[in-house]
């Protein structure tokens, strides 16, 4: 007999991944990540326990997962970066969507929660950067290097160092709510970024 699902089932299980994933992210929203059970998130998705666990070993991982639903992070040409031939403009309309994306309480409560379980758990923390980090870090190091290639950037330039450079400023000052973000702060650390790495 085979084991493929048939595609009613396949379409029940769709829809029961995303109401666990939509639950998980609600509750971590509401009550924090400390607070949240897997008891609660079978509830608030109208599944069984079990079906969480069929998908994902435990609370972290279902955690983990329903953060990146929510950041979109999919492979396919969409999530390049724009190549416009203008680095600074480029890098400004990244990093605006980036600042715009973490004053959206609906985004930064779960990835405010899921930062600060990163601290205390290792595990999570490999999680993060095989999953999401690299893989993104990976894609912003592609438009780096055409700018390399086109002469707009210190073609000895060490990339990573290039994207703490942009973004590490922007994730503390959020991080501690230490400064309002703003399109004019991502322009000017964009604008500081590449006077610091110019050819």
């Amino acid at each position: 007999m085979s084991n493929a699902q048939s595609p009613a089932a396949s379409r029940r299980s769709e829809r029961s991944r995303w109401a666990i994933l939509t639950a998980t992210r609600e509750l971590v929203s509401e009550v924090g990540y400390g607070k949240v059970s897997i008891e609660a998130i079978a509830a608030r998705a109208g599944v069984g326990k079990q079906t969480i666990y069929r998908w994902w070993p435990s609370k972290g991982a279902v955690i983990f997962d329903s953060f990146l639903a929510l950041s979109e992070v999919a492979d396919g040409p969409e999530t390049a970066l724009p190549d416009t031939g203008d680095l600074a403009a480029d890098l400004k309309v990244v990093l605006r969507a980036t600042v715009a994306e973490f004053a959206d309480p609906d985004f930064e409560r779960p990835i405010r929660a899921l930062n600060t379980e990163i601290i205390n758990d290792s595990e999570l923390a490999t999680q993060y950067r095989e999953k999401l980090a690299a893989p993104v870090d990976e894609i912003k190091k592609v438009r780096l290097r055409s700018a390399q290639k086109a002469g707009q950037l210190d073609p000895d330039a060490d990339l990573d160092l290039v994207l703490e450079f942009l973004y590490a400023p922007l994730f503390q000052r959020w991080l501690l709510r230490s400064g309002p973000l703003t399109a004019d702060y991502a322009d000017s650390l964009v604008e500081t970024t590449l006077r610091a790495f110019r050819p």
